[in-house]
């Protein structure tokens, strides 16, 4: 090491030996101390990203999936591929367009609970069969801002040459409503040459991996979601058409209760939430402007963190079903000018809580 040091210049000289000594120092307090730091010692109260999904994986009891739907799964002749720790599965040995069981259905239902998100492969399901599987987990909302299917329940995702992917926001569908979907499912009809994958992140974990003074601050606020990014720049008597039908402002907890498995998620779209809104609808309190736009900010960033992503790349056929409870995603325009087409259902929900 002498050596070594001799020959460096003077930061380097005294990087190595600031290191050898500071690591001596706190190797020799450890032993003091006769105990090993706790996890929790061991994360930041503003850095705890990892601490997120730990808690979210001992929640899990540290299985990508249960045990009782791992054997449901062994009895339909099913298996997993798990792609992340906390959040995705791919179902592999199941053919959506058949006449499936009720029990059938239960395990999927029961297997997006578990894993936020799961994927099929090599589905290839027409537009009607695919509303029909849809319909299998409840009613059905129809979308009023794009392009319907040739089934009016179809919302044909398509992107080309002269229409750039715009989804490529972190996000949870249709916070603008009062009851938001359950869920969403999509389908690859026209796949690009390269990218277009869509990344998913696990809202649990996002949750439990806030700073801890955020994570309190955030409890019982709400904040004020509604469509203006759909009808900017439209006429304003169309604008005023689609206000007296559908509700333009609702407001939704931060924090919200999964209305199946009981668990707290983080629960935001920054495109739809008036950032300036955030209030507690309890006290009738609202936060300064100033201090709400900041506060969103925080969170929005929190969604965004690799640890609690995985990534799904499509081939035609493939499908992908996401709790929108659970869960947020972003579809990747990494492949313009080429053309993708996704065609998506989605399933109806209820009003959020706390």
């Amino acid at each position: 090491m002498t050596d070594v040091v001799a020959d460096l210049s003077d930061y380097n000289k005294a990087a190595i030996e600031l290191a050898a000594g500071l690591t001596t120092l706190r190797t020799t307090r450890r032993a003091s101390q006769n105990e090993d730091p706790s996890l929790d010692d061991l994360l930041p109260a503003n850095h705890r990203v990892a601490a997120g999904v730990r808690d979210e994986w001992q929640r899990m009891g540290e299985r990508h999936v249960s045990e009782a739907l791992e054997a449901r799964a062994e009895a339909h002749g099913l298996s997993f591929e798990h792609l992340a720790q906390t959040i995705g599965t791919v179902i592999h040995g199941v053919r959506l367009a058949d006449d499936l069981s009720d029990a059938l259905i239960a395990f999927i239902r029961d297997a997006l609970l578990e894993r936020k998100v799961i994927f099929f492969r090599d589905q290839h399901l027409t537009e009607d069969q695919q509303v029909t599987f849809g319909r299998r987990f409840g009613q059905l909302d129809a979308f009023p801002f794009g392009r319907p299917g040739a089934n009016p329940f179809i919302l044909e995702i398509n992107h080309g040459p002269k229409s750039p992917g715009l989804e490529n926001g972190w996000h949870t569908d249709v916070t603008w409503m009062e009851q938001p979907s359950l869920g969403s499912i999509a389908q690859c009809v026209v796949v690009p040459p390269t990218g277009g994958d869509t990344l998913f992140a696990d809202s649990y974990a996002a949750l439990a991996g806030l700073p801890s003074a955020v994570r309190e601050q955030i409890d019982q606020l709400h904040g004020v979601n509604d469509y203006r990014v759909f009808v900017h720049g439209e006429p304003d008597e169309i604008v005023e058409q689609f206000k007296e039908r559908i509700p333009f402002g609702v407001s939704h907890p931060l924090v919200r209760t999964h209305p199946e498995t009981g668990i707290e998620a983080l629960y935001i779209h920054g495109s739809f939430l008036r950032h300036d809104s955030l209030h507690d609808p309890a006290t009738g309190e609202a936060l300064e402007p100033k201090a709400s736009r900041k506060l969103v900010a925080t969170l929005l960033q929190q969604h965004t963190r690799p640890e609690y992503h995985c990534r799904f790349r499509w081939t035609e056929g493939s499908m992908a079903f996401w709790d929108n409870r659970a869960a947020q995603h972003y579809a990747a325009s990494d492949y313009f000018p080429h053309r993708r087409v996704l065609r998506r259902v989605t399933v109806s929900g209820d009003r959020p809580t706390r």
